[in-house]
């Protein structure tokens, strides 16, 4: 919590500067594309994650394909998930994210700037057409970012259940899966002090339709949850 409470004091002409930046940029939409709103986004991040003091490796980045759109499924750890993945994500990619959680500070302006999805996980038919939407833009090329475990609450670098619904629009899209393993993603935000970080995003070779066509989505959950498990279990011995 001092390190959240550090970057945004020690943000807030940045955080000023943004706010109004982001209005202009909603309210003219034909004047930036995505890769233009990714770009901003990228610089709201990396800005943050200096005056954080964190930084975060990326492997693995030759896993992540070339072309068309993919979803990529890491485990979740705590707050900064999605900005140590965006930081070292060149090519646009935007999020899936909790419509309640969504409305929380810098999370609500990275979700409109990136167009991302809130899901409303007490509305069945807002969710469908988010599942629905998600599936289309991914069709089209889009790449996104979604958590399939429930929550991050103290579970560190161990894993959660493995929503099967989460992976639906990946089924629906016939895109790749892409597993991504956050190694200590959960200290910037989850602990107290003001020392240097040091995080970790491991992009896992991707999981096309033809390898999961014929499987359910209990046993692509399943695959996926193996497939960090598996990276997290060798990093540990190292």
């Amino acid at each position: 919590m001092l390190r959240l409470v550090w970057t945004i004091g020690i943000s807030l002409p940045f955080i000023i500067y943004y706010f109004f930046r982001l209005i202009y940029v909603e309210d003219h939409p034909d004047k930036f594309s995505e890769e233009d709103r990714y770009r901003i986004g990228k610089h709201m991040i990396d800005q943050a994650m200096r005056n954080s003091f964190v930084h975060t490796k990326a492997y693995g980045l030759e896993n992540l394909p070339e072309e068309g759109g993919y979803v990529m499924y890491p485990n979740h750890q705590g707050k900064f998930d999605v900005l140590g993945i965006i930081h070292v994500h060149e090519k646009p990619c935007t999020i899936v994210i909790d419509e309640k959680r969504s409305h929380l500070p810098f999370a609500n302006e990275v979700t409109r700037l990136l167009r991302g999805v809130r899901l409303d996980r007490t509305d069945m038919r807002a969710q469908v057409n988010g599942i629905m939407r998600i599936a289309d833009e991914v069709k089209n090329g889009r790449r996104y970012i979604l958590f399939p475990e429930g929550g991050y609450a103290f579970n560190e670098n161990h894993l959660q259940e493995f929503l099967a619904g989460a992976f639906k629009c990946a089924v629906k899209s016939h895109c790749p899966i892409v597993p991504v393993v956050l190694v200590d993603s959960y200290i910037p935000f989850g602990r107290n002090g003001l020392q240097p970080v040091f995080t970790q995003v491991h992009f896992l070779p991707p999981i096309f339709y033809d390898e999961y066509k014929d499987c359910s989505t209990h046993q692509i959950a399943d695959m996926v949850k193996k497939a960090i498990q598996d990276k997290l279990s060798e990093l540990k011995k190292v």
